[in-house]
């Protein structure tokens, strides 16, 4: 635990729809987010409970110190078949799960509240998580596809947009469709985002090269100056400082990277 953040690994039976489940007391810095492909489902103390769409770039919240909130993160491509919708109209948005799921988000909240610590409100975020997806359509394997096949792509595999959607079956038209419905933009955009938190990913855990360059290779940059279009364009942050934070902001980490699929339940 860091400055009022944990994370822990969801429930084993969701392992393959959650990255994580955590926890949150804000300090008064608030919290910053870099985009990681996934998207939050999360319950805040003042009975909010809000889903935090598809984002292509650094953003801060502005809510007041010492708000606690509890979340459950989607991994990408699941999102959609707990909602019951495509997430491509909540790219960039926060969004109040009333305007989603109507009265059953305020029977859930209210739940929520009534919970008697942080624990058993992630045990209920997950239950309901995992209510969803009995009830409803399964997880398009295509998404699930698409974002295995970006974090690690098999031997003899193609690159490229094009060659992912040739290796999958699909025309790039309608790989395109069915990324922008499941993640909220398409395999490109994917790929950058989760390009950029491998390069995170191998900062963070001390095991990866030493230095910018040799991580920025590693991740799969061309090079330095396009690591660092990358960095200014997704973070907002030179890579020296993307770094730098991942060694002191907890608020910028994942303990899984947040591309990792686990393997289908079903």
């Amino acid at each position: 635990m860091r400055g009022g953040y944990v994370e822990r690994p969801a429930e084993a039976d969701l392992a393959a729809e959650l990255a994580c489940t955590w926890t949150v007391t804000l300090d008064a810095a608030g919290l910053s987010l870099l985009p990681d492909g996934c998207l939050d489902l999360l319950w805040i103390d003042s009975g909010r409970l809000v889903i935090c769409g598809p984002e292509t770039a650094a953003w801060r919240t502005s809510l007041p110190a010492g708000t606690t909130a509890v979340g459950v993160r989607f991994r990408p491509g699941v999102a959609p078949a707990v909602l019951g919708m495509p997430v491509s109209p909540l790219r960039e948005l926060r969004v109040g799960m009333q305007d989603v799921w109507g009265a059953g988000a305020s029977h859930l909240s209210e739940r929520l509240g009534e919970a008697p610590d942080p624990g058993a409100r992630v045990g209920i975020l997950q239950a309901a998580v995992r209510a969803r997806l009995a009830d409803g359509p399964p997880v398009d394997r295509v998404a699930r596809a698409v974002a295995r096949r970006l974090v690690a792509p098999p031997p003899g595999a193609r690159g490229g947009v094009a060659g992912l959607a040739a290796d999958l079956g699909y025309s790039e038209r309608q790989l395109h469709r069915r990324s922008v419905a499941a993640f909220g933009y398409g395999p490109a955009v994917l790929a950058r985002i989760l390009r950029l938190q491998r390069f995170l990913a191998l900062a963070r855990s001390g095991a990866g090269p030493v230095g910018v360059a040799a991580l920025a290779a590693a991740a799969g940059y061309a090079d330095g100056p396009h690591l660092a279009r990358e960095c200014r364009a997704l973070a907002g942050a030179t890579p020296s400082e993307l770094v730098a934070r991942e060694t002191s902001d907890p608020f910028t980490t994942a303990s899984d990277p947040p591309g990792t699929l686990a393997a289908p339940t079903s």
